[in-house]
């Protein structure tokens, strides 16, 4: 899926309505993204992130901050021609995994803050 992201950590799609996953999102907001470079090697150092928190399509001037981002990203975009819903999901936590810049199989999560991300715990699973 195409997407961008705002500094708040935030996550913008566009989608159809019809989608399965935005018929879903109409019954429960609560939802979870893994984000992570598909062209990595299993056995190599990899890394990615989960992001859980709560996502929907977003209305009135959040529809346009989030076209903005969206438009930021992706510079073809054209936010006036386009009539699909925009969705944003907004993080509560965050775990990242790093294994070039942490040890191998080492967790850190984190609370997304109003002025970024507060630490919470780290994990090394063995």
């Amino acid at each position: 899926m195409y997407f961008a992201w705002s500094d708040r950590y935030e996550v913008i799609w566009i989608s159809d309505p019809e989608s399965l996953h935005s018929r879903n999102l109409t019954r429960n907001s609560s939802a979870a993204v893994t984000i992570y470079a598909s062209n990595q090697v299993w056995g190599r150092p990899d890394r990615g992130i989960q992001l859980f928190g709560t996502a929907g399509v977003a209305a009135g001037k959040a529809a346009q901050e989030a076209r903005r981002v969206y438009g930021s990203r992706f510079r073809d975009y054209d936010a006036e021609a386009d009539s699909l819903p925009v969705y944003r999901f907004k993080p509560r936590t965050v775990k990242l995994f790093d294994e070039r810049s942490l040890a191998p199989v080492t967790f850190v999560t984190a609370r997304v803050v109003r002025d970024g991300l507060t630490w919470l715990k780290t994990e090394v699973s063995v």
